[in-house]
């Protein structure tokens, strides 16, 4: 999905299958252009430029990317020769030559590095104290919980009394196979607001969730930026060891009275343009 100031701009196709972008659904502003980039799959890359170039084409005006959620942000590095594919996508919006590209919830300190005027916005900071009033949370009782080093680094500035997981994965296959739970574990029974960036099956939240309850946790939320619909596929819907799922419509576009009713009732999606 793609919008140029506010308002979603229209894709057909040709009978080959090109991509045509009809300009009759773009508006431009007086003062700046805001295009607004959600991404479903790779062809939407294809139609960021084209929107882009003729915005250029057509209108000298400053123009402001939002990315809604930063594709590819999980190959953040290269490893043995793999493919940087994080990079190369920047290196694309790069060369499209935005005049300030915004983020919302970058996944590591390297996509706004690798993009040029970026300006990351790290919405989990505003939500928190939405979430926190939703689920009556008790400072003097109840904890957040960040599952690894990277949520921590990215949220240990939330003021906030927190716990911090530590995970041992098997390597060959990724499967988590214990979670160390480092902090302050409180006496009495305590409610817990796991706070992380991303969610795909949100097995790792499981994982945690489940420690947690042997620990003396009562009622378990989430607060993820962004949430894939594999979401649904996991296991956070389908048992109670996680009350309550708080995310955005970044990358989600699936949800729970789409689904089903049970969902519904568990789930909070956030509209970013809100």
């Amino acid at each position: 999905m793609i919008k140029v100031n506010g308002k979603e701009v229209e894709f057909a196709s040709f009978p080959n299958g090109e991509t045509r972008l009809v300009e009759s659904s773009i508006h431009s502003d007086e003062e700046i252009n805001v295009v607004d980039f959600k991404y479903g799959n790779d062809s939407d890359l294809i139609k960021l430029m084209f929107v882009k170039k003729y915005l250029d084409q057509n209108f000298n005006l400053p123009t402001t990317l939002a990315i809604f959620y930063m594709p590819y942000s999980r190959m953040d590095r290269s490893e043995d020769g793999s493919a940087f594919t994080l990079k190369y996508v920047a290196d694309f919006i790069n060369h499209l030559y935005f005049d300030l590209v915004q983020v919302f919830e970058p996944h590591s300190d390297v996509t706004p590095a690798l993009l040029n005027n970026s300006a990351p916005i790290f919405i989990n900071f505003d939500l928190l104290p939405v979430v926190m009033e939703d689920v009556g949370f008790n400072e003097d009782r109840d904890v957040l919980f960040f599952p690894d080093a990277g949520a921590s680094k990215r949220y240990s500035k939330m003021n906030h009394p927190h716990l911090v997981g530590h995970k041992h994965r098997d390597f060959k296959t990724g499967k988590i196979e214990s979670l160390e739970v480092v902090g302050k574990v409180p006496n009495d029974p305590f409610n817990v607001i796991i706070v992380d960036d991303l969610s795909s099956y949100g097995g790792t939240f499981m994982f945690s969730a489940k420690k947690l309850k042997e620990l003396g946790a009562d009622k378990i939320y989430l607060l993820v930026a962004h949430a894939e619909d594999s979401i649904f596929d996991g296991d956070i819907f389908k048992t109670d060891f996680i009350d309550g799922v708080f995310t955005t419509n970044t990358i989600m576009t699936k949800n729970g009275i789409w689904l089903n009713k049970q969902y519904d009732e568990k789930l909070t999606v956030f509209t970013i343009n809100d």
